[in-house]
């Protein structure tokens, strides 16, 4: 029962301070999060997720990160990074033609789409420090990369990205006319130790 002179119950007071603490916090949280900017369509009879018409794979992150470790574990760094840079350079390559011709973008403005994307995708931040429209040569910075969240310390360990960036530069060039011939490398890592971020140098092979 309610004592004299109160207006509500002890329990219901209870329930409107939370009531109001949650309505408060989901605000807080809305000016934190956002919804994803990547259009993404689900297949109800198949459960499949495209983008942009294009078939994707929406997986937890730790479910990748252990897969990735197991098959270096198994074939061995080099093989392994080398398997991962030619299959990044085509897919790359394929991804750039496929969303030139579905967003009418040429040239660079193909790369630069290409970066928003994957950084829409949780895959890391990428921001392009620099491009060179002559010779394809450029800077990415990587911040909050997803294999710097593994256990792995005191190395490089972002090297599946090696070869996006110049499969998509490459396309970009030959799109302008420019035979570019471009190799990827990471320069410095989070995991390393010594670093904010992580570090691509896009230069002629």
């Amino acid at each position: 029962m309610p004592s004299e002179g109160s207006f509500l119950p002890e329990r219901p007071l209870k329930l409107l301070a939370f009531l109001t603490s949650s309505k408060l916090a989901g605000r807080r949280q809305e000016q934190v999060l956002a919804s994803p900017e990547v259009p993404i369509e689900v297949d109800d009879g198949t459960g499949v997720w495209t983008t942009d018409g294009m078939p994707m794979i929406y997986m937890p992150r730790h479910f990748f990160l252990n897969n990735h470790a197991a098959v270096e574990s198994l074939v061995g760094r080099d093989k392994y990074a080398k398997s991962l840079y030619d299959a990044g350079y085509k897919s790359a390559w394929q991804w750039c033609e496929r969303e030139s011709a579905t967003h009418g973008l040429r040239g660079v403005d193909v790369f630069r789409h290409y970066m928003k994307r994957v950084s829409q995708r949780g895959w890391a931040q990428f921001t392009v420090l620099s491009v060179d429209d002559r010779t394809g040569a450029a800077q990415v910075r990587l911040d909050h990369s997803v294999f710097t969240f593994s256990p792995k310390k005191g190395e490089r360990v972002c090297y599946m990205f090696a070869g996006w960036f110049p499969g998509a530069l490459e396309w970009a060039g030959r799109d302008l006319g420019r035979d570019w011939k471009l190799v990827g490398e990471e320069v410095q890592c989070v995991a390393e130790g010594a670093h904010d971020h992580c570090l691509f140098e896009i230069r002629a092979a």
